[in-house]
């Protein structure tokens, strides 16, 4: 039918749809990213990482709007995804990293928990039993692995934090009553025959404890620690960071160190601030080496084993008013950093071990602190 012809004709060319079904006339489909066209042959807009689609492509243009820090994310370029819901940290897990506009929030487990990879549950960690130490940590996706304690070292305590301590050795005045075994340390006694026990930590005070041996790095003056950092950072191969994670440090805690362009910061978390606010010119440093220095006056914080130190960081862990953060001001602590820790399964354990490096970290200052930040239970 003639008639018929010519309204099918006059219809092709005045419907964009039909003219340009599948891109721009006169243009590829390579040239758009999203391969998406609106009616007209416009390609299709993308709503950038951060952005969700509110409003597909079609008649008109993409329409994207920002997510919601807290509430959604979007980590992908999309020109058809919305913002999608944050992740809500529950029961046996605590948020490691908040969930902003780019990013979910990353959920870890508890201290004293791992995740189950096959169930995505938290599970309990193992406790190594007496006579076994700690060879892997709990952490992650990783149970405690223990090891049966070999000769020359002993463990008397069941639990997932400490590994297999070496034997104690009789001094030259005392003979050997009872032989190390797996499951209990050497005894010995004076020969003279007299009993005289050795030292043993107040069982109600987790900070009552004897000085191990060895010069912990707090009695490194501060010029000397100066020293050590400044070649440490004059490395081209980031060495610093290598040590912090041969010290244990997580990658979050790492990179608080840094100025945000991943250059570290001058001497944050090396050195304390001088208790008096006053500034003091800093020592020449030692020519021949670094770390020769002789030890402080006072009771390091790194003189507790660390047992008490682990008892310390869950007893403060176990307050619903976060007394951690509390004594992390009194310690002289910043927001910011303060705020870094929390990114950590047990920010109290953090914060106490950041602190431990500090020149002033005594057991004394632990105790004041203690005090000010309304728990004396635990000094």
């Amino acid at each position: 039918n003639w008639d018929t012809g010519i309204i099918l004709s006059v219809a092709a060319v005045t419907s964009p749809a039909l003219l340009c079904p599948q891109g721009p006339a006169g243009g590829s489909k390579d040239d758009c990213a999203t391969n998406l066209f609106t009616a007209s042959g416009e390609c299709c807009r993308a709503c950038n990482v951060g952005e969700g689609v509110v409003q597909p492509c079609g008649v008109n243009q993409t329409v994207c709007e920002p997510c919601l820090d807290s509430v959604t994310f979007s980590d992908t370029v999309s020109a058809t995804e919305p913002c999608r819901p944050c992740t809500q940290c529950g029961g046996l897990q605590s948020m490691s990293a908040p969930c902003v506009e780019s990013d979910d929030a990353v959920c870890v487990c508890t201290y004293g928990y791992f995740q189950d990879e096959r169930s995505g549950s938290c599970r309990q960690c193992r406790v190594c039993e007496v006579g076994f130490g700690l060879m892997f940590s709990c952490k992650g996706s990783q149970d405690t692995v223990c090891e049966e304690c070999p000769p020359g070292t002993f463990s008397s305590e069941a639990n997932f934090v400490d590994p297999c301590l070496p034997c104690s050795s009789c001094e030259e005045n005392e003979v050997l009553v009872r032989e190390c075994t797996a499951t209990a340390d050497a005894e010995c006694t004076p020969e003279d025959g007299q009993a005289h026990p050795r030292a043993a930590p107040d069982p109600i005070s987790p900070l009552a404890a004897p000085k191990p041996d060895g010069s912990p790095y707090a009695a490194l003056p501060a010029s000397k620690q100066e020293e050590v950092a400044k070649l440490l950072g004059s490395s081209a191969q980031d060495s610093w960071r290598q040590l912090a994670g041969e010290l244990g440090y997580q990658e979050e805690l790492i990179a608080s160190f840094t100025d945000g362009q991943g250059h570290p910061r001058d001497g944050q978390g090396w050195t304390g601030t001088p208790e008096d606010g006053q500034a003091h010119p800093r020592a020449a440093p030692d020519p021949i080496s670094p770390l020769a220095a002789p030890k402080p006056d006072g009771s390091p914080y790194a003189a507790l084993p660390a047992s008490k130190q682990e008892e310390v960081a869950k007893l403060l862990g176990s307050s619903a008013q976060d007394s951690w953060r509390q004594l992390a001001g009194e310690l002289g602590y910043q927001e910011e950093l303060i705020a870094s820790f929390t990114r950590e399964e047990s920010p109290a354990r953090a914060l106490l071990s950041h602190w431990g490096r500090r020149d002033s970290a005594t057991l004394e200052a632990l105790v004041a602190a203690l005090r000010r930040a309304q728990r004396g239970d635990i000094a």
